[in-house]
């Protein structure tokens, strides 16, 4: 059997993002709720770019995951996976190639962000006849969209690891209000949420002010949240008998 160039994979995986009803949902809403938080924030805070291509996170944050979780899912959910796995048996490359859409849609994500509240900081300005504030720190954006790709990638860690997509949107849905809660719980809660708590640990990335123990408490999140999970899927795929 000639084998199937990886191109072709990541091209079906990516359009299998956006075929299905509820990744045409889900992009509905992230476009739209993008528009809405930054004219919205725009008009209470002001002309901030910064400010405003930040408030594109708080949806990021939540429907990235879950996009990327049934990209990852869709397989298992549809009883495709028999017919994926027959024209590519390498399952290897066929994870891979689910993977990585979902993270370049973060990316696009970001720059869709940046590309809004650009008109949105010289409109909100020219409406409240102030200045427009430009001044982006120059790691930020960078930092952001990274930010982005590890929320996604979590998602899709999850996922792979369920193969279930409730549980896996659970999971990731209500990650940050449990280490919200175990912050609180003193001086203990407090330390292990610096560390293990991705919400947190990437909060220095995304606004660019990340030092050398910023990025040794991210890596320890990464490791915890999306590497681990991911290699436990990636493991129980490479094992499962498909049917």
């Amino acid at each position: 059997m000639t084998s199937i160039p990886f191109h072709r994979l990541l091209l079906v995986e990516t359009r299998k993002i956006f075929d299905t009803r509820s990744g045409k949902v889900l992009t509905a809403v992230l476009v739209a709720l993008t528009v809405a938080s930054v004219v919205g924030r725009g008009l209470v805070a002001g002309p901030r770019l910064f400010t405003l291509t930040g408030t594109a996170g708080i949806g990021f944050g939540i429907l990235l995951p879950v996009l990327a979780v049934l990209s990852v899912t869709g397989e298992w959910s549809h009883r495709t996976a028999l017919t994926t796995f027959t024209l590519e048996p390498r399952r290897a490359r066929v994870l891979a190639a689910k993977f990585l859409p979902p993270l370049a849609v973060a990316v696009v994500a970001t720059v869709f962000a940046l590309l809004v509240a650009v008109p949105a900081t010289a409109v909100v300005a020219a409406v409240r006849h102030v200045p427009a504030d430009w001044a982006v720190p120059p790691l930020a954006l960078p930092g952001m969209a990274a930010t982005f790709v590890l929320l996604t990638a979590m998602g899709s860690a999850f996922g792979l690891l369920s193969l279930n997509a409730p549980v896996a949107i659970v999971v990731c849905l209500t990650n940050t209000m449990l280490w919200s809660v175990v912050s609180r719980l003193g001086e203990t809660g407090r330390v292990l949420a610096e560390w293990f708590d991705l919400g947190n640990t990437n909060g220095p990335l995304a606004t660019g002010t990340m030092t050398g123990g910023d990025a040794v408490r991210l890596a320890t999140s990464v490791l915890l949240w999306i590497a681990l999970p991911a290699a436990l899927g990636a493991l129980r795929v490479s094992r499962a008998e498909i049917r």
